[in-house]
């Protein structure tokens, strides 16, 4: 006899199976939304460096690579080219101001200064002479009015003696007339050639005006010409060091050439090179210090080259003892006020990032993720931070160069 066969129900292993599927699902998504996002890069945390965010006292200041110079340097350039004849002093000697340094001849130059006398000495002859010709004539326009007045003295005497004589009958009318007409033109010559100095006396005086200054000049022209010959022998300027002076008898030296310069003794300054992030915050007048003794920016040079800016220090009462020219020194450059702030580690790190981010540990440091922040003033061991950080976390400090572009670092510990 059949015998009906049921089927075996399958619905609750059935609900089971799905149950399970959504609930990996489920789990793979939230792993997969809780986990941070971006590309990530395994590292052992042994190569790189994990510093502390810190709150404390930034102090505003720069390190500076000074090089000592003298305060105050002299070129010695010849002013006019030559040859060496004679050498009297060595390189680095002590100088005082007007010692003979080197002489030098120049033939062409001597002929020159020689013919420029001849010409100067004829042109001042010259007018040598104009001035006395000119005196000549003022001394005979001088002796004719004595003469003219001597005359008219003695034509007013005898007209009054024939005047009287007229009235006796002593003397004719025709007589006095002559002598009245000869006293009316001495007088009339008076009156001319006294017009006659005035006007030759103004033009004398510009004239000699004019000649004296002339002279001058020309005096001057000779007195450089020579100045120029005395010039071929080098002096020292002022007191001070001779350094830089390599010449040799017998070398040729051009006009203008330089052949050292003397450098004020045991005073000196420091000059140094500053990176040109740094040039909005540097001005003349701010202080610095090498070794407890202060200084003061005195110079600042505008032209910037190799990204970096040149700026000159001076000393400010004392000066260090045993420095030398040419020695390089380290020096701590102020750039403003000590205050209150969160500070990181000065690292490689800035140069990667431009302060706009950095790797933050997570808390179970098994990786560093990227975080955005702003940074502010540094000097060479702390960077004040702005945003971003809080006290306590830990930042990667050490070169991003090869996971700049990195989302996550993976830390991983070698065994």
């Amino acid at each position: 006899m059949d015998r009906k066969v049921e089927k075996p129900n399958v619905k609750w292993p059935k609900l089971l199976a799905i149950l399970v599927v959504v609930l990996l699902i489920i789990a793979m998504a939230y792993q997969f939304i809780s986990s941070p996002s971006g590309k990530a890069l395994s590292i052992n945390s042994d190569r790189i460096v994990i510093s502390h965010v810190t709150k404390g006292t930034f102090e505003d200041f720069i390190p500076i690579r000074g090089r000592v110079a003298p305060a105050k340097t002299v070129f010695l350039d010849a002013v006019e080219g030559g040859r060496v004849e004679r050498i009297l002093v060595e390189d680095g000697v002590e100088l005082k101001a007007g010692d003979l340094i080197v002489e030098l001849s120049n033939a062409s130059l001597q002929l020159s200064v020689l013919g420029n006398e001849a010409r100067v000495a004829e042109q001042l002859n010259n007018m040598r002479s104009i001035e006395l010709s000119l005196e000549q004539n003022r001394l005979r326009h001088k002796s004719n009015i004595i003469d003219i007045e001597y005359q008219i003295k003695l034509l007013t005497r005898q007209l009054s003696r024939e005047q009287e004589l007229l009235t006796t009958g002593a003397i004719t009318q025709s007589k006095f007339d002559d002598t009245q007409d000869t006293l009316d033109w001495y007088k009339s010559q008076l009156a001319v050639t006294l017009e006659s100095q005035a006007s030759d006396t103004r033009m004398q005086e510009a004239q000699l005006a004019f000649l004296k200054e002339t002279s001058e000049r020309l005096e001057s022209n000779l007195a450089i010409s020579r100045q120029n010959l005395d010039n071929m022998n080098v002096r020292a300027p002022v007191d001070g060091k001779l350094s830089g002076f390599n010449v040799e008898v017998g070398q040729s030296i051009g006009r203008g050439e330089r052949l050292g310069q003397i450098d004020t003794p045991n005073d000196f300054k420091l000059t140094a090179f500053i990176d040109e992030f740094y040039l909005g915050r540097v001005d003349i007048g701010q202080s610095a210090t090498y070794d407890q003794y202060p200084l003061t920016i005195s110079k600042i040079y505008p032209q910037v080259q190799n990204g970096q800016f040149e700026v000159d220090f001076k000393f400010v009462g004392e000066q260090p003892k045993g420095i030398r020219r040419g020695q390089t020194v380290q020096t701590k450059l102020t750039l403003g006020d000590a205050s209150k702030a969160l500070l990181i580690p000065n690292g490689a790190f800035y140069q990667d990032t431009g302060g706009n981010w950095i790797f933050v540990v997570t808390e179970d440091s098994s990786e560093a993720v990227r975080r955005p922040i702003r940074l502010g003033r540094r000097n060479n061991q702390f960077i004040e931070v702005l945003d971003g950080l809080e006290v306590g976390e830990r930042v990667v400090t050490s070169p991003y160069t090869s996971y700049q572009d990195m989302q996550r670092l993976k830390l991983t510990v070698q065994n």
